[in-house]
């Protein structure tokens, strides 16, 4: 069983994975980090060099998968291949209108995920 959140560096991505991260430690499994995938004849991103650094000094069993495409998509298919207990993803503030609208990848995200998701906003 694994936690799974996505990598994202914005201020949500970073609220989310603080939480992927507590859930893992609490439930005692293993975090898997999906990252998109560089850009062709892009090296790895060193921010998920960092990221394993950090995954590791903090002492979480983790990987870090990179998905081309798509990434709500390869969340959700992340999320199957691994058995995943939880999916984390991380929401934005938005104004009192725009709390009728959730963002399209959120909401792909909570239609087909294959375990429960907990939405987490900064």
């Amino acid at each position: 069983m694994t936690v799974v959140v996505s990598h994202l560096s914005n201020p949500e991505g970073q609220h989310a994975l603080a939480t992927a991260i507590a859930e893992a430690r609490s439930r005692g499994t293993r975090l898997v980090v999906v990252a998109p995938a560089p850009k062709a004849g892009a090296g790895r991103d060193a921010a998920l060099d960092e990221l394993d650094a950090r995954l590791e000094q903090v002492g979480v069993e983790h990987e870090i998968t990179e998905v081309a495409g798509d990434l709500a998509e390869g969340l959700v298919l992340t999320a199957a291949r691994t058995d995943a207990e939880l999916i984390v993803i991380g929401l934005r503030r938005r104004s009192p209108v725009g709390k009728l609208i959730l963002g399209a990848g959120a909401q792909r995200i909570l239609l087909e995920a294959p375990c429960p998701v907990l939405a987490v906003k900064s």
